[in-house]
Protein backbone atom coordinates (compact mmCIF):
# COMPACT_ATOMS: atom_id res chain seq x y z
CA UNK A 1 0.00 0.00 0.00
CA UNK A 2 1.23 3.26 -1.17
CA UNK A 3 1.69 5.94 2.12
CA UNK A 4 0.41 8.87 0.33
CA UNK A 5 -2.85 8.81 -2.14
CA UNK A 6 -3.88 11.62 -3.82
CA UNK A 7 -6.72 10.95 -6.23
CA UNK A 8 -8.76 12.96 -8.61
CA UNK A 9 -8.03 16.49 -6.30
CA UNK A 10 -9.67 19.58 -7.71
CA UNK A 11 -8.26 23.37 -6.10
CA UNK A 12 -9.97 25.76 -6.98
CA UNK A 13 -9.73 29.54 -5.82
CA UNK A 14 -12.64 32.28 -5.99
CA UNK A 15 -11.45 35.87 -7.06
CA UNK A 16 -13.05 38.91 -8.08
CA UNK A 17 -12.86 37.98 -11.85
CA UNK A 18 -13.63 34.49 -11.50
CA UNK A 19 -12.63 30.97 -10.22
CA UNK A 20 -8.68 30.05 -10.82
CA UNK A 21 -8.01 26.47 -11.08
CA UNK A 22 -5.30 25.63 -9.44
CA UNK A 23 -5.42 21.66 -10.02
CA UNK A 24 -7.91 19.71 -12.22
CA UNK A 25 -7.75 16.26 -11.20
CA UNK A 26 -4.75 15.23 -9.75
CA UNK A 27 -3.41 11.75 -9.31
CA UNK A 28 -0.07 10.73 -7.49
CA UNK A 29 0.89 8.21 -5.34
CA UNK A 30 4.28 7.52 -3.26
CA UNK A 31 5.45 4.56 -1.38
CA UNK A 32 7.97 3.81 1.20
CA UNK A 33 11.82 5.25 1.02
CA UNK A 34 10.93 6.55 -2.90
CA UNK A 35 12.08 9.80 -3.75
CA UNK A 36 9.45 11.35 -6.66
CA UNK A 37 10.00 14.56 -8.22
CA UNK A 38 6.87 16.51 -9.33
CA UNK A 39 8.06 19.00 -12.42
CA UNK A 40 6.29 22.12 -14.12
CA UNK A 41 7.10 25.62 -15.00
CA UNK A 42 5.86 28.21 -12.27
CA UNK A 43 2.14 28.04 -11.74
CA UNK A 44 1.89 24.68 -13.18
CA UNK A 45 0.05 23.29 -9.39
CA UNK A 46 3.37 21.92 -7.68
CA UNK A 47 3.05 23.68 -4.61
CA UNK A 48 -0.57 23.87 -4.10
CA UNK A 49 -0.64 19.97 -4.96
CA UNK A 50 1.93 20.34 -1.64
CA UNK A 51 -0.29 22.73 0.54
CA UNK A 52 -3.76 20.82 0.08
CA UNK A 53 -2.08 17.42 1.35
CA UNK A 54 -0.43 19.79 4.46
CA UNK A 55 -4.18 21.04 5.00
CA UNK A 56 -2.64 24.84 3.92
CA UNK A 57 -5.44 25.56 1.65
CA UNK A 58 -6.56 28.80 2.99
CA UNK A 59 -9.59 30.98 1.87
CA UNK A 60 -10.64 32.08 -0.73
CA UNK A 61 -9.17 28.51 -1.76
CA UNK A 62 -10.82 25.25 -1.34
CA UNK A 63 -10.74 21.55 -2.21
CA UNK A 64 -13.40 21.26 -4.22
CA UNK A 65 -13.18 17.36 -5.27
CA UNK A 66 -10.65 14.33 -5.19
CA UNK A 67 -9.16 12.73 -2.02
CA UNK A 68 -5.78 12.76 0.16
CA UNK A 69 -5.14 9.21 1.81
CA UNK A 70 -2.72 8.61 3.88
CA UNK A 71 -1.61 4.93 4.78
CA UNK A 72 -5.55 4.58 3.37
CA UNK A 73 -7.25 6.99 5.82
CA UNK A 74 -8.38 9.84 4.24
CA UNK A 75 -7.29 13.40 5.59
CA UNK A 76 -10.60 15.34 4.38
CA UNK A 77 -13.43 13.48 5.91
CA UNK A 78 -14.45 14.71 9.44
CA UNK A 79 -12.77 11.79 11.29
CA UNK A 80 -9.55 12.23 8.82
CA UNK A 81 -9.24 15.98 9.40
CA UNK A 82 -8.61 15.44 13.63
CA UNK A 83 -6.61 12.71 12.64
CA UNK A 84 -4.58 14.70 10.23
CA UNK A 85 -3.53 17.21 13.08
CA UNK A 86 -1.34 15.19 14.43
CA UNK A 87 0.34 13.53 10.92
CA UNK A 88 0.95 16.71 9.68
CA UNK A 89 4.32 17.96 10.63
CA UNK A 90 5.10 14.52 12.66
CA UNK A 91 4.68 11.88 10.16
CA UNK A 92 4.27 14.20 7.22
CA UNK A 93 6.69 17.34 6.93
CA UNK A 94 7.38 20.10 4.39
CA UNK A 95 10.25 22.28 3.78
CA UNK A 96 8.89 25.28 2.55
CA UNK A 97 10.47 27.03 -0.34
CA UNK A 98 11.79 30.36 0.30
CA UNK A 99 14.54 29.91 3.81
CA UNK A 100 15.16 33.55 4.09
CA UNK A 101 11.24 34.41 4.91
CA UNK A 102 10.04 30.69 6.22
CA UNK A 103 11.54 31.24 9.77
CA UNK A 104 9.86 33.78 12.40
CA UNK A 105 12.63 36.64 12.50
CA UNK A 106 11.93 37.12 16.33
CA UNK A 107 12.56 33.82 17.67
CA UNK A 108 15.96 31.88 18.05
CA UNK A 109 16.67 28.95 16.07
CA UNK A 110 16.49 26.81 19.14
CA UNK A 111 13.54 27.60 19.60
CA UNK A 112 11.35 27.33 16.65
CA UNK A 113 12.72 23.50 16.27
CA UNK A 114 12.24 22.65 19.84
CA UNK A 115 8.57 24.18 19.38
CA UNK A 116 8.10 21.50 16.91
CA UNK A 117 9.53 19.14 19.60
CA UNK A 118 7.69 19.70 22.26
CA UNK A 119 4.54 20.38 20.47
CA UNK A 120 4.31 16.59 19.00
CA UNK A 121 6.64 14.69 20.99
CA UNK A 122 5.61 16.13 24.73
CA UNK A 123 9.36 16.60 25.02
CA UNK A 124 10.42 18.90 28.00
CA UNK A 125 12.02 21.82 26.75
CA UNK A 126 15.43 20.18 28.11
CA UNK A 127 15.00 17.26 26.17
CA UNK A 128 13.70 19.10 23.44
CA UNK A 129 17.07 21.36 23.90
CA UNK A 130 19.09 18.44 23.64
CA UNK A 131 17.57 17.06 20.77
CA UNK A 132 18.11 20.72 18.56
CA UNK A 133 21.48 20.49 19.23
CA UNK A 134 21.61 17.02 17.85
CA UNK A 135 19.64 18.15 14.44
CA UNK A 136 21.75 20.62 14.02
CA UNK A 137 24.32 18.76 14.31
CA UNK A 138 23.44 15.93 11.83
CA UNK A 139 22.36 18.61 8.70
CA UNK A 140 25.96 19.28 8.60
CA UNK A 141 25.57 23.08 10.99
CA UNK A 142 28.90 23.96 12.68
CA UNK A 143 28.89 25.15 16.45
CA UNK A 144 25.34 23.86 17.30
CA UNK A 145 24.90 25.47 20.66
CA UNK A 146 26.01 28.96 18.97
CA UNK A 147 23.67 28.71 16.13
CA UNK A 148 20.92 27.64 18.29
CA UNK A 149 21.04 30.90 20.50
CA UNK A 150 21.18 32.95 17.39
CA UNK A 151 17.96 34.26 15.13
CA UNK A 152 17.36 33.63 11.29
CA UNK A 153 18.94 37.05 9.94
CA UNK A 154 22.81 36.17 11.53
CA UNK A 155 22.50 32.78 9.53
CA UNK A 156 23.40 32.70 5.91
CA UNK A 157 20.69 31.30 3.29
CA UNK A 158 22.40 27.46 3.14
CA UNK A 159 22.52 27.52 7.06
CA UNK A 160 18.29 28.86 6.73
CA UNK A 161 18.25 26.00 4.77
CA UNK A 162 19.70 23.35 6.50
CA UNK A 163 17.60 24.58 10.01
CA UNK A 164 14.67 24.26 7.82
CA UNK A 165 15.74 20.84 6.82
CA UNK A 166 16.30 20.23 10.81
CA UNK A 167 12.95 21.15 11.51
CA UNK A 168 10.90 19.15 8.95
CA UNK A 169 12.93 15.95 10.24
CA UNK A 170 12.69 16.73 13.85
CA UNK A 171 10.01 14.24 14.59
CA UNK A 172 11.24 11.76 11.81
CA UNK A 173 8.40 11.90 9.50
CA UNK A 174 8.00 8.93 7.10
CA UNK A 175 7.66 11.31 4.19
CA UNK A 176 9.33 14.82 3.55
CA UNK A 177 7.80 17.37 1.20
CA UNK A 178 10.71 19.46 -0.17
CA UNK A 179 8.99 22.83 -2.17
CA UNK A 180 12.08 23.85 -4.35
CA UNK A 181 14.50 23.51 -1.22
CA UNK A 182 17.46 25.30 -3.22
CA UNK A 183 15.45 28.69 -4.56
CA UNK A 184 18.06 31.65 -4.04
CA UNK A 185 21.00 29.32 -2.91
CA UNK A 186 23.95 29.50 -5.02
CA UNK A 187 25.05 26.45 -7.27
CA UNK A 188 27.43 25.16 -4.56
CA UNK A 189 25.21 25.33 -1.64
CA UNK A 190 22.33 23.59 -3.85
CA UNK A 191 25.16 20.94 -4.18
CA UNK A 192 25.35 20.97 -0.78
CA UNK A 193 21.73 20.70 0.25
CA UNK A 194 20.84 17.86 -2.32
CA UNK A 195 23.54 15.92 -1.13
CA UNK A 196 22.03 16.69 2.43
CA UNK A 197 18.78 15.25 1.84
CA UNK A 198 20.20 12.02 -0.24
CA UNK A 199 22.20 11.32 2.77
CA UNK A 200 19.02 11.72 5.22
CA UNK A 201 17.14 9.64 3.02
CA UNK A 202 18.72 6.52 2.84
CA UNK A 203 19.84 7.04 6.88
CA UNK A 204 16.44 7.83 7.63
CA UNK A 205 14.54 5.53 4.90
CA UNK A 206 12.57 8.68 3.98
CA UNK A 207 10.02 9.24 1.08
CA UNK A 208 10.46 12.38 -0.51
CA UNK A 209 8.15 14.75 -2.45
CA UNK A 210 10.51 16.96 -4.76
CA UNK A 211 9.09 20.04 -5.97
CA UNK A 212 11.31 21.57 -8.54
CA UNK A 213 11.43 23.29 -11.93
CA UNK A 214 15.19 22.01 -11.95
CA UNK A 215 15.77 19.09 -14.24
CA UNK A 216 19.46 18.34 -12.59
CA UNK A 217 17.92 18.10 -9.70
CA UNK A 218 15.58 14.96 -10.91
CA UNK A 219 18.38 13.49 -12.11
CA UNK A 220 20.64 13.63 -9.48
CA UNK A 221 18.12 12.29 -6.43
CA UNK A 222 14.46 11.34 -7.98
CA UNK A 223 13.62 7.67 -9.05
CA UNK A 224 10.12 8.99 -10.36
CA UNK A 225 9.24 11.66 -12.02
CA UNK A 226 5.33 13.46 -12.36
CA UNK A 227 5.35 15.61 -14.83
CA UNK A 228 2.57 19.02 -14.24
CA UNK A 229 1.17 21.55 -16.74
CA UNK A 230 -1.84 23.57 -16.37
CA UNK A 231 -2.81 22.06 -12.94
CA UNK A 232 -2.66 18.50 -14.47
CA UNK A 233 -0.13 15.60 -14.00
CA UNK A 234 0.81 14.98 -17.78
CA UNK A 235 3.48 12.34 -17.70
CA UNK A 236 4.88 10.23 -15.59
CA UNK A 237 7.36 7.52 -14.94
CA UNK A 238 10.93 6.45 -14.15
CA UNK A 239 13.42 9.43 -14.07
CA UNK A 240 15.81 7.21 -16.39
CA UNK A 241 12.91 6.48 -18.74
CA UNK A 242 11.51 10.01 -19.02
CA UNK A 243 14.89 11.67 -19.78
CA UNK A 244 15.15 9.46 -22.70
CA UNK A 245 12.02 8.39 -24.08
CA UNK A 246 9.62 12.13 -23.41
CA UNK A 247 6.28 11.30 -24.30
CA UNK A 248 4.21 14.24 -23.96
CA UNK A 249 5.15 17.30 -25.95
CA UNK A 250 5.29 19.55 -22.86
CA UNK A 251 8.00 17.29 -21.36
CA UNK A 252 9.75 16.96 -24.60
CA UNK A 253 9.99 20.86 -24.68
CA UNK A 254 11.07 21.09 -20.93
CA UNK A 255 13.68 18.84 -22.04
CA UNK A 256 14.81 20.54 -24.95
CA UNK A 257 15.13 23.59 -23.29
CA UNK A 258 17.35 22.31 -19.88
CA UNK A 259 21.77 23.25 -20.96
CA UNK A 260 23.50 20.31 -21.10
CA UNK A 261 27.32 19.51 -20.32
CA UNK A 262 27.64 16.61 -22.50
CA UNK A 263 26.41 18.35 -26.03
CA UNK A 264 28.46 21.37 -27.09
CA UNK A 265 26.58 21.44 -30.51
CA UNK A 266 22.76 20.98 -28.69
CA UNK A 267 21.03 24.50 -28.83
CA UNK A 268 18.30 25.48 -26.36
CA UNK A 269 14.76 25.33 -27.75
CA UNK A 270 12.49 27.85 -25.89
CA UNK A 271 9.02 26.46 -25.37
CA UNK A 272 6.42 28.31 -27.62
CA UNK A 273 3.57 30.30 -26.13
CA UNK A 274 2.89 30.74 -22.35
CA UNK A 275 0.85 29.13 -19.76
CA UNK A 276 -3.05 29.01 -20.10
CA UNK A 277 -5.51 31.28 -18.18
CA UNK A 278 -6.80 28.70 -15.42
CA UNK A 279 -9.57 31.36 -14.69
CA UNK A 280 -10.48 29.95 -18.19
CA UNK A 281 -8.64 26.79 -18.90
CA UNK A 282 -8.50 25.25 -21.93
CA UNK A 283 -10.77 22.11 -22.84
CA UNK A 284 -9.94 18.59 -23.41
CA UNK A 285 -6.65 16.64 -22.29
CA UNK A 286 -3.07 18.91 -21.43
Amino acid sequence: MPLLEIERLAVEFDTRRGVVHGLRGVDLSIGRAETLALVGESGSGKSVTAQAVMGLIDVPGRISAGDIRWKGQSLLTAKGARAARDIRGKEIALIFQDPMTSLNPLLKIGAQIGEVLQRHLGMTRMQARSRVLELLEAVGIPAPPRRANQYPHELSGGMRQRVMIAMAIACEPQLLIADEPTTALDVTIQAQILELLAGLQETLRLSIIMITHDLGVVAGLCQRVAVMYAGRIIERGFADDLFERPAHPYTQGLIRSTPRLDDRLERLVAIEGAPPNMLAPPSGCA
